[in-house]
């Protein structure tokens, strides 16, 4: 069966490239550097329903996402999160985070309502975090 974006994550996202495992989306908004990475199995909810080498890849390009996150953002923290409450399908939160953000120290989620990024913005912010990845890793390709 063809892997199928859940359509929540169709409609808030825009997608970015993909690794081995997962695809890389954005989130629309402006506030936030904030990505997710989708694994390309159906029908996954959780971590720990991947098999073992698709754990480990998972944990590989999590890490990679956000190691290029902290250095391209000098992030003062990196929020790593799978919640899924409202999206089923398994999907992994990345957002970087900084002391002086609208509503630090406190999770980002329903805080604020979304402000969508500006097409020069969202241009520039495309173009630094793919070229970023693909120096950092080989199996990133763009969408």
């Amino acid at each position: 069966m063809k892997f199928k974006l859940h359509p929540q994550l169709k409609q808030d996202c825009i997608a970015i490239g993909r690794f081995e495992l997962c695809h890389l989306l954005m989130i629309n908004d402006s506030q936030f550097p904030w990505f997710v990475l989708v694994p390309e199995i159906n029908g996954i909810t959780e971590i720990f329903q991947l098999n073992k080498p698709q754990q480990s890849l998972l944990i590989e390009e999590s890490s990679t996402l956000a190691d290029t996150l902290n250095t391209l953002y000098n992030a003062d923290k990196i929020n790593i999160a799978a919640i899924g409450n409202l999206v089923p399908q398994l999907h992994i939160h990345h957002v970087v985070r900084y002391r002086t953000d609208k509503v630090w120290p406190a999770p980002i989620w329903g805080k604020l309502p979304a402000i969508a990024y500006l097409e020069q913005e969202l241009s520039d912010t495309l173009g630094s975090i793919t070229h970023a990845l693909q120096l950092k890793s080989m199996s990133f390709s763009t969408s």
